[in-house]
Order: C-alpha cells, then sequence, then structure tokens
C-alpha cells in the first residue's frame, strides 16, 4: 500500500492495529504507533482504543498501553474495557479493579465486555463480594445479560466459592449453550461434587445438546477429584465410540490424574505405556506425584530423572526430584540438587494465600512478615496451634524438606501461608463468620489437617481453594474426603 504511494489513514489503522495485536509483535506495533503520530491520527478515539487494546496483547506491552490510555483525551468504555482487559489478561487483577473504581469515579458507563473482564478478575483474586456486587451492579443498571455475560457469572460463582449460586444463575437462563453446560459442570468437579456433575452431563445430553471435548474435560476432572474411577474410564472410552471425539493430551492427563489420584499407580504407568500419542511433561509430574504420595520413590526418581534431560531449566523438575529424595531420607542427594539450582538460578515458587476483607484484597506468602500486624498474626497462629493440639491435632511434618529436628519442622510449617491467613480472619472477622482463602499451590498435608481442626474448634465453615480444587471444611470435615 505504501509503495504504491496510497497512505493510511484513520479506518486503516485499526485494521493494522488489530493484527499486530493477533500475531503478538510489539516492537511491529510501536512501529505503526509512530506512523499514527506521524500522520496526526493520535486523537482518533477509535484508533487510540484499538492501540490499547494492541498494547494490552502484547507481551510487555501493559505498561505502554496504560500510558496510551492516560494520554487519551476523550475516554469511552471501549478505552477502559480495553486497559481492563489487559490487566486481566496478564494476571494484573488487583490493577484491573483499582481501574475500574477510576471509570466510576469519572462516570464512564461500563458495558457488557468490561463485566465479563471484571468477573474474570473475581476469579483471579478469589473475590467472591467483589462478583456479588458485580452481579448487583449489573442487575441495577440493567446491562443486557447475553450468553457470554451469563456463563460469566456462572463461571465466577464456581470458582470464587458458591457453587449453589453458580448452579441457580444456571438453571434461571432461558438458553443454555456448551459453554453454559461445561461452565457449571466444572465447577461441581472443583467442588469435589462428582456425582453430580455426572449427573448434568447426562441432563446436558438429554436436552439435546451434544458434548465437545471441553466438556469431556471437564467430566473426567469430576470423576477424578471424587474417585469415580469406573465411570470415568467408561466415560472416556465413551468419547470415541459414541461421540466420534478423538481424545486429546488433556483427556488423557484427565485419565492419568484419575488413576493416580485413587492409588493405581501402575494401571496408570501402563496407561501412559499405551498411550497413542506422547505424553506431555504435565503427565509425567502428574505419575511424580503419585509416586512420590505413594510410596514408588525408585519409580518416581527415575521418571523425574528423564524429564529434567528433557526439560532441564524447568525449576519445579528438580523440586520435585529434591521432594522424592527428601522422602527417601537422602538428604546429602536433596542437597545437591538444591544447589544445581542455586546455580541454574532457580528457586521453588513460594506458597502464597489470598483473602477477601471487607472489600480488600490481603495477600500473604510463608513465613511473611511484611505485614503491619505480622507480630500480632505470628502469635494467633501459635495460639491455634494450642487450642487445636488439645483437641487432639498433631503436625504433620512428612512434607518439611529439611534435615531437621522434629520440633523446628513443626515450626516451618505452622508459618505456612494459609495458616497465616486463616489467623488474619479469625483476628479480623465476627465468630461464625465463614472464611474464603486462595492458595496458589496444592495445600499441604498439614495444613489441610490443621484446617479441619480449626474449623471445629472455631466454629467456622473455611473454604479453601488451591491449585486443584476447592476444600469445603465444616465441623472438622473436608468436601474433598482427603482425597486431593
Amino acid at each position: 500500500m505504501l509503495s504504491y504511494g496510497i497512505w493510511p489513514n484513520k479506518f486503516t489503522y485499526p485494521f493494522v492495529l488489530k493484527a499486530c495485536a493477533g500475531i503478538g509483535e510489539l516492537k511491529l506495533g510501536q512501529t505503526v504507533h509512530g506512523s499514527v503520530v506521524k500522520l496526526g491520527f493520535d486523537d482518533d478515539s477509535h484508533v487510540l482504543n484499538t492501540m490499547v487494546h494492541m498494547y494490552c496483547c502484547c507481551d510487555g506491552g501493559v505498561e505502554y498501553g496504560r500510558k496510551v490510555f492516560d494520554e487519551m483525551r476523550n475516554w469511552d468504555s471501549v478505552g477502559w474495557s480495553a486497559m481492563i482487559g489487559g490487566y486481566v489478561r496478564w494476571g494484573l487483577s488487583s490493577e484491573a479493579v483499582g481501574l475500574f473504581r477510576e471509570m466510576q469515579v469519572v462516570g464512564v458507563e461500563p458495558d457488557e465486555v468490561t463485566m465479563v473482564c471484571l468477573l474474570s478478575a473475581c476469579i483471579d483474586l478469589g473475590a467472591l463480594e467483589l462478583g456479588k456486587w458485580l452481579e448487583a451492579y449489573i442487575e441495577r443498571e440493567n446491562v443486557p445479560k447475553s450468553a457470554v455475560l451469563w456463563n460469566a457469572l456462572i463461571d465466577m460463582f464456581a470458582k470464587c466459592g458458591d457453587v449453589d449460586k453458580a448452579l441457580s444463575l444456571f438453571r434461571s437462563m432461558s438458553q443454555r449453550n456448551i459453554v453454559s453446560w461445561t461452565s457449571v459442570i466444572d465447577g461441581m468437579a472443583m467442588h469435589g461434587r462428582g456425582t453430580e456433575a455426572v449427573s448434568l452431563f447426562e441432563e446436558m445430553k438429554k436436552d439435546g445438546v451434544v458434548p465437545d471435548d471441553v466438556s469431556f474435560i471437564g467430566l473426567l476432572t469430576a470423576c477424578s477429584h471424587s474417585a469415580l474411577v469406573e465411570q470415568g474410564k467408561g466415560y472416556f472410552y465413551s468419547m470415541t465410540k459414541e461421540f466420534g471425539i478423538s481424545p486429546k493430551i488433556e483427556h488423557y492427563g484427565c485419565m492419568v490424574d484419575l488413576l493416580c489420584r485413587a492409588g493405581h499407580v501402575q494401571e496408570a504407568l501402563d496407561f501412559v505405556q499405551r498411550m497413542p500419542i506422547k505424553p506431555n511433561p504435565v503427565i509425567w509430574r502428574t505419575l511424580i506425584n503419585a509416586c512420590r504420595a505413594h510410596g514408588e520413590l525408585t519409580i518416581g526418581e527415575k521418571i523425574t530423572k528423564e524429564l529434567i534431560k528433557y526439560e532441564p531449566m524447568h525449576d519445579s523438575n528438580y523440586v520435585m526430584l529434591s521432594n522424592i529424595y527428601a522422602k527417601m531420607f537422602s538428604w546429602e542427594k536433596k542437597t545437591m540438587i538444591r544447589e544445581v539450582m542455586a546455580k541454574k538460578g532457580m528457586r521453588k515458587v513460594p506458597g502464597s494465600t489470598m483473602i477477601e476483607l471487607y472489600n480488600e484484597i490481603y495477600e500473604f506468602v510463608s513465613g511473611d512478615k511484611s505485614h503491619s500486624e505480622y507480630k500480632i498474626i505470628h502469635q494467633m497462629v501459635d495460639d491455634i496451634g494450642k487450642e487445636i493440639r488439645k483437641a487432639g491435632f498433631v503436625a504433620s511434618t512428612s512434607e518439611v524438606l529439611l534435615d531437621i529436628d522434629e520440633e523446628d519442622k513443626e515450626g516451618a510449617v505452622n508459618r505456612h501461608s494459609e495458616k497465616l491467613a486463616i489467623a488474619f480472619a479469625l483476628m479480623k472477622t465476627p465468630p461464625g463468620t465463614p472464611i474464603r482463602i486462595v492458595k496458589n499451590l496444592r495445600v499441604c498435608e498439614d495444613c489441610h489437617s490443621a484446617t479441619k481442626f480449626i474449623s471445629k474448634t472455631y466454629k467456622r465453615e473455611i473454604l479453601v481453594r488451591d491449585r486443584n480444587r476447592f476444600h469445603r471444611f465444616i465441623d472438622g470435615v473436608c468436601s474433598c474426603k482427603d482425597f486431593w
């Protein structure tokens, strides 16, 4: 176009910027940005909104997008939605919520896209109260509820801990699509309500909705999280026989997870050997964790060493091998692995837990001393420990990967991030108030056991969302039935 002497106009640039966004080319997008300024189209709102979107789609471009956004003279809901969506895309959900609050101050009305982005931010933060407020706002301001917005609400409530509300919204929909069914099935799966997920799947088929490969992932996950081994196997093989869907790597991964969680490690190994497609690292890591959990340490060591050869710079592989050596009490080998990680500049991802209280999000990391009240919080953790030990709690130190005395190990697990968050909630909320927290990693055995005792001793319902699923603790019992 330029070679023919034809100059772009304000209608041309949005298409070019969308193309840059589609391929994630930051440098090319910056070049186009320069051309926009040079030709004087940097005061056109449509061009600038598309530019914000472009930057927010590119790795490392969010800061540039915010700079363009801040310099805009005329803001509309499209620009705000683009910037909020960019924050959510790159995991900056707190910034997305903060920008929405600025949007309200300046009086710009959010649209459906804004609401969907914010509901995704709620999921990331585990911010159920904010999600409830957004639902009320949607009703109060008569924001049109398309299927996309309905599904986003269902997904938010399910993933923020109120799966019954998600089911209620699902039931109130006049028209449901495959995404609606999959969202509610996924929600049941995360909460360990596998039987209900299976019933919903069967209801979906009776309703004439043909399951797709994504809905089968939710169904198989539900079977895995509820130890429905035989049903899971039946549904897996029905994919091809009944629906003509060829299983993908994700479905094979669900099957390996199903067998491993049920303790069928050898059957899982045999299943992997028979797979028609090459197992990915996620499947191998599932097997390794199962080997560690069920005492097949030699097999786990062998698989992990092979995985390290395949992924020499993936830190979690070294952590898993270190964990296996700790289980074997091979402290010299464990230390050697940690030294290799240090030389490669790798470090274990720290455990962190978020909690929403009174419209604020608080985050704690293991051993956290950054909070202004950390001394009081740590004292509360110690007080909780004394109370639950009176009730019969015994600390589990098997997952503390250090060659130290048992007393020191108990001190280490006592500062895990979820315990700090729960202690903070007990300090700050009235008796009987439910507690909801979000953990970035799988909850450890000691914290899981301690939380059961805390729920009974302090008479609190405690909902924990970890990397794998939800745990609802009521009166000393967890909804996962100690299967996670």
